[in-house]
């Protein structure tokens, strides 16, 4: 990302505060990713990945939606969540069925046993997001921080290459 003591720094490194944001980022992220990962297989035998996706649809209308809307609610490319569903399905988690609608797409539906499973899981998961995420962060900058990844997430949006939600459920 940087060289250190590298003269050419024409654009081809991140400068010194930008390095220092991204290296923060990636810290931050990796270690909190594996802590709720950690703490939901312990807790209720959901990894992150199945919180992210159960979460996702108990929130959407009738807890069904289809892949591609999904994946792109989540960020995931539509094979990963293709493949990941099918795994949810053999546990109960979820339905994986052909869309009425459209008999080309597939539709995947919170279950009973994965509507249980989120409401079960929600409390630890977030006393842990408050306990490692909010109380390392001051109050006052809460606001900041919110603004400043809501805008790097529209960036995203406008410039990257995965389709994006069509509404933010």
């Amino acid at each position: 990302m940087s060289r250190k003591g590298n003269g050419n720094r024409s654009g081809v490194w991140l400068r010194g505060d930008e390095e220092r944001a991204w290296l923060a980022y990636m810290r931050v992220q990796l270690r909190l990713n594996y802590e709720m990962n950690r703490q939901l297989q312990i807790d209720s035998e959901l990894s992150l990945a199945d919180y992210e996706v159960l979460n996702a649809l108990s929130a959407a209308p009738s807890e069904c939606m289809q892949v591609t809307a999904l994946a792109a609610q989540i960020g995931w490319e539509r094979s990963r969540l293709s493949h990941h569903a099918r795994r949810m399905e053999r546990r109960g988690l979820v339905r994986c069925d052909l869309a009425a609608s459209d008999r080309r797409a597939t539709e995947i539906t919170l279950s009973a046993a994965g509507r249980h499973a989120i409401v079960k899981a929600a409390p630890g998961h977030v006393a842990l997001v408050r306990k490692l995420f909010f109380e390392g962060l001051p109050k006052d900058q809460v606001g900041p921080l919110s603004d400043a990844l809501e805008a790097v997430y529209e960036h995203i949006l406008s410039h990257g290459t995965l389709p994006g939600p069509s509404s933010e459920v």
